[in-house]
């Protein structure tokens, strides 16, 4: 029988970094981190193989699949002492694509799966948190509507900056658990009237839907273009991790951030990063909220601080390069979503290699071989002179676009 699903969690894993053409660049780094006794949610992977199958046969699934995947679904319960489609104490999801080589903002995400219109109720009364349960639903449904069944997200937000406008709020983090309890009704209403059917509520059927739709978006236009501009083979597919949801968004003592382990613009080994404080990964890139420097979660959690900065240390030496991370912290616990090999620029490059000869983390044949040839012409470019920089009067702040 091939083996399709690979569990990870709870300090150990079934895969490992060095199975990155199987588990994606994704799934093999959570099995990675796992097994290095890095917190992660534990959950399962399921290997590009089955991507390339979906295609091959029509978008149908080998015939253990399903097997496979019920088995590392009961292995996730039992770390997280919870069940999936519990109506008391419910077990959610994220499911993420994960190919072998990053494509950012290419592939689909959905995240808070296994929400109905009971196990919302059994969140709220588990975590003793209602916004959490609305807020959480919402998010839910407006993701699976988007990415699984393609309707606008466009009727979604504008629904929300109704709530909000009503409200007189400018943030989400405005509204109330009963705002949110009445937009997901109108949620609902919206799913109804663009596909005439209700929300799903069988947690398996949106399990389900989500996977198809995660190895759907690998022949998405936006996708195949990523891959043509990129030199990416076609038939590498991707892997789907389903992984046990961490809430960032249950208070004032939750956060979510992504962050580099060095600068990746100048190479300079100093924090670079940002986060939000009551909130989910989706909101530090969807540019609703301005998020902090990641030197503010010093003050505001300085334990989950200090336990961020360790993992840095540890992801630095164990992989010998910059780390590009994920991290949510829920109800003051630290907890790693993902990492990989940050991109940076050409300068970033040469000094982050040199500085790790230096550090004795890698040889001066491996920095060498670090940075990449075509990136050398970008060093002969001309720039701002630093001196010019800080004689320049400022017209205006904000964020960068990239």
């Amino acid at each position: 029988m091939a083996k399709y699903v690979y569990t990870f969690g709870a300090g150990k894993a079934e895969g490992s970094t060095e199975m990155k053409n199987l588990l994606g660049g994704k799934g093999s780094n959570l099995a990675e981190m796992s097994s290095l006794g890095i917190p992660v949610p534990p959950g399962f992977t399921i290997t590009t193989e089955v991507c390339i199958s979906y295609y091959e046969n029509d978008k149908a699934y080998p015939a253990d699949l399903e097997a496979q995947a019920e088995k590392a679904l009961k292995a996730t319960e039992e770390i997280m002492g919870k069940r999936f489609g519990d109506p008391n104490d419910p077990l959610l999801f994220s499911v993420r694509s994960g190919a072998r080589v990053s494509m950012p903002g290419m592939m689909d995400t959905v995240l808070n799966l296994g929400l109905n219109k009971e196990s919302v109720r059994g969140l709220i009364e588990a975590t003793g948190n209602e916004r959490l349960g609305w807020d959480s639903y919402r998010r839910f449904i407006e993701m699976f509507a988007n990415v699984v069944r393609g309707v606008d997200r466009g009727l979604f937000e504008h629904a929300l900056e109704e709530a909000k406008d009503s409200k007189c709020v400018e943030l989400d983090t405005g509204l109330d658990a009963e705002d949110l309890k009445g937009l997901v009704e109108r949620f609902k209403d919206i799913y109804k009237s663009a596909l005439g059917e209700e929300f799903p509520q069988d947690p398996k059927e949106q399990l389900w839907a989500a996977i198809s739709a995660v190895f759907g978006s690998w022949e998405t236009p936006r996708a195949i273009t990523y891959r043509k501009l990129n030199g990416i083979p076609n038939d590498w597919g991707t892997a789907v991790n389903v992984q046990a949801m961490v809430f960032g968004n249950t208070g004032e003592d939750s956060a979510t951030g992504v962050a580099f382990t060095r600068n990746v613009a100048t190479g300079e080994k100093e924090l670079y990063g940002e986060f939000l404080v009551n909130a989910q990964g989706e909101d530090v890139v969807a540019g609703t909220r301005t998020p902090q420097h990641l030197s503010k979660l010093k003050d505001l959690m300085p334990t989950n601080f200090d336990q961020l900065m360790d993992i840095f240390t540890k992801l630095e030496a164990h992989y010998k390069d910059v780390q590009d991370v994920e991290f949510t912290i829920e109800r003051g616990r630290l907890w790693m979503l993902q990492t990989r090999t940050g991109k940076r620029t050409a300068s970033a490059a040469v000094k982050i290699a040199l500085d790790m000869v230096k550090e004795d983390l890698i040889t001066k044949e491996e920095a060498i071989m670090r940075v990449e040839p075509n990136r050398l012409d970008d060093l002969l470019h001309p720039v701002f002179d630093n001196e010019a920089l800080r004689r320049a009067v400022t017209v205006a702040k904000g964020l960068p676009a990239s």
